[in-house]
């Protein structure tokens, strides 16, 4: 959304509350093919509520997946979400894409809490050819500061920000390069990351409905944790389905459920708030994508309470996996979670 001016060709940098990730894709005979990919842990006090706090442990981190993988672009694209960004569709009076970029704060100003002072502002025109009394537009702003966290950071890692993003709409062209969907198609694209979930309700390729929710799978890793007197390392193990020690199926299964029951609360109220306000719509398919889809039972609950066909996101579908036997292990260990990444890293291609 908010282009800062740097080269064409991107990595695709994700800063969760977790972990990085990093991507760069390249063209190679018609075909996307991922050319680096990194995964970077980072400790659970560095990035909070999706603000970065510990600045030199990020730039670090950035450092250290350029170096150890190969990558050598400066130009990176990134993505924020949280209590800081506002998605919003309005209407406003028919006009041109230059009049609107005119007047969009003024517009803006109506519709945001914050002083338009404060934050960057971009659109997209959501129905140009459509000549009715209205034109509706995907309005998106974020907060100066909260642009300025992120783009620090990489500057002072040696990096250029040369794309600002929303998560939610990194995921959905992520989404819609791999999957192609319809014009008519809903779906709901559920990003569940550590701390944060981005829900975006999608037809075809517009946005109908953006949202943030402050729940994610910490929450899993914490319960883990304090009802089994687990270690962190050990409770995140577990929270992705793997063994630890003697603990058994029937000891994680309720903690992992009673989480899982909370995340699908707030996606029902988010689904019934959207069909409130957006008539007709009916959501056909989730995709889950992120850190946490991974967890035991989440996908099978949502089939439960939606009845609808529930997968997860797979970002690789329609691009070919890295040759490096490393990096091959890192995406077949959780691709869900390289779904931002993926999304922003194709912003390398216009064409698209």
């Amino acid at each position: 959304m908010f282009g800062l001016g740097a080269g064409k060709s991107v990595v695709g940098l994700d800063i969760g509350s977790s972990s990085i990730k990093a991507i760069e894709l390249k063209r190679s005979k018609g075909e996307i093919v991922v050319s680096h990919l990194g995964v970077e842990p980072l400790a659970s006090d560095i990035v909070v509520d999706s603000m970065i706090v510990d600045s030199g442990s990020v730039s670090s981190a950035i450092s250290k997946i350029f170096a150890a993988h190969g990558i050598k672009t400066k130009s990176v694209a990134t993505s924020v979400s949280g209590h800081s960004v506002i998605v919003k569709k309005i209407g406003v009076q028919p006009m041109s894409e230059a009049e609107l970029a005119e007047s969009i704060n003024t517009e803006a100003a109506q519709h945001i809490p914050f002083d338009i002072a404060d934050v960057n502002v971009d659109f997209e025109i959501l129905n140009p050819d459509d000549t009715g009394p209205q034109m509706d537009v995907l309005l998106v702003a974020v907060k100066k500061d909260k642009i300025l966290n992120y783009t620090n950071v990489l500057s002072l890692s040696g990096k250029a920000p040369a794309i600002v993003d929303i998560d939610a709409f990194a995921l959905q062209n992520c989404y819609e390069y791999n999957y192609s969907p319809s014009h008519d198609t809903t779906v709901a694209l559920l990003n569940l990351g550590a701390s944060v979930m981005n829900i975006n309700i999608v037809k075809g390729t517009t946005p109908l409905f953006t949202r943030d929710v402050s729940v994610g799978g910490n929450q899993y890793t914490d319960s883990l944790q304090k009802e089994l007197d687990l270690s962190f390392d050990d409770a995140e193990s577990l929270k992705l389905g793997k063994r630890v020690g003697t603990v058994s199926e029937d000891a994680k299964q309720p903690i992992l459920q009673q989480v899982t029951e909370i995340i699908v609360l707030e996606i029902q109220k988010t689904f019934d708030f959207f069909r409130a306000t957006a008539s007709g719509e009916h959501i056909e398919r989730i995709y889950i994508a992120g850190g946490s889809s991974k967890v035991p039972g989440l996908v099978d609950a949502l089939r439960q309470e939606f009845s609808m066909p529930v997968e997860v996101l797979n970002p690789f579908q329609r691009i070919m996996p890295p040759a490096d036997s490393l990096e091959n292990d890192i995406l077949d260990q959780n691709p869900g979670q390289l779904a931002v990444a993926v999304g922003l890293a194709l912003r390398s291609f216009d064409d698209l």
